[in-house]
């Protein structure tokens, strides 16, 4: 792991009990800084750019969302979609990747999930979402989209983390939209759920960033 990594996984484990205070800039600073770090430590690494430009799109997401406020969340989901977008291309450039993989076994199982969970949840969030429905709604097959081309992926050597790590962005991006949208204000859960989406997008990013940055055997 290089001082970089490190550095991020500081900063991520920095994070964890400024998960529940309110917006700040101590808050943004070390939210932003845990995924802006794994940017640069792929950079150093001379990682596939595509790896770089969505953990830096994440990174400005992450920062968005740490504000408060319509214009920032908007912001924050419009970022966020573009790094979805930039690791799709990443999946589908790497020389392993075969689409045909998703036609069969376990991969078109996952698929059909990945599709019922997407009608499912755009059936919970479109009455809930209110202003914000249509940049919610189309989030929703952009990371599922991600999702699915990570399947694309052989697990051979570091790549098999790549599903995992997309699983866990997934899991990270269903619970903060219950969050966010579906639970009642004062529901108790909401004490609970900032401190497990944080650890496993944090993870997912870490993941991606595992898997593109060994070489492939």
């Amino acid at each position: 792991m290089t001082a970089l990594s490190l550095a991020a996984l500081a900063c991520a484990l920095a994070y964890l009990p400024l998960v529940g205070r309110n917006p700040g800039p101590l808050r943004s600073l070390v939210k932003t800084a845990a995924v802006a770090l794994l940017a640069l430590a792929a950079w150093q690494a001379q990682a596939p750019m595509l790896l770089t430009l969505a953990l830096t799109l994440c990174a400005l997401g992450d920062l968005c969302l740490s504000r408060p406020g319509e214009r920032a969340f908007m912001a924050g989901v419009g970022a966020f979609a573009a790094g979805h977008l930039a690791y799709v291309a990443l999946f589908l450039t790497r020389e392993p990747s075969d689409p045909g993989l998703l036609v069969s076994g376990w991969r078109l199982a996952a698929l059909v999930g990945l599709t019922l969970l997407g009608a499912a949840m755009a059936a919970r969030l479109a009455p809930r979402a209110g202003v914000l429905r249509i940049p919610v709604l189309l989030y929703i097959p952009i990371i599922l989209g991600m999702g699915a081309c990570a399947l694309t992926l052989p697990p051979v050597g570091a790549l098999a983390l790549a599903p995992v790590a997309a699983t866990c962005f997934i899991a990270s991006d269903l619970i903060l939209a219950w969050e966010v949208f579906l639970f009642r204000p004062g529901h108790r859960l909401l004490r609970l759920t900032p401190y497990a989406v944080w650890p496993l997008y944090w993870g997912a990013q870490a993941g991606f960033l595992a898997a593109f940055t060994a070489p492939i055997p």
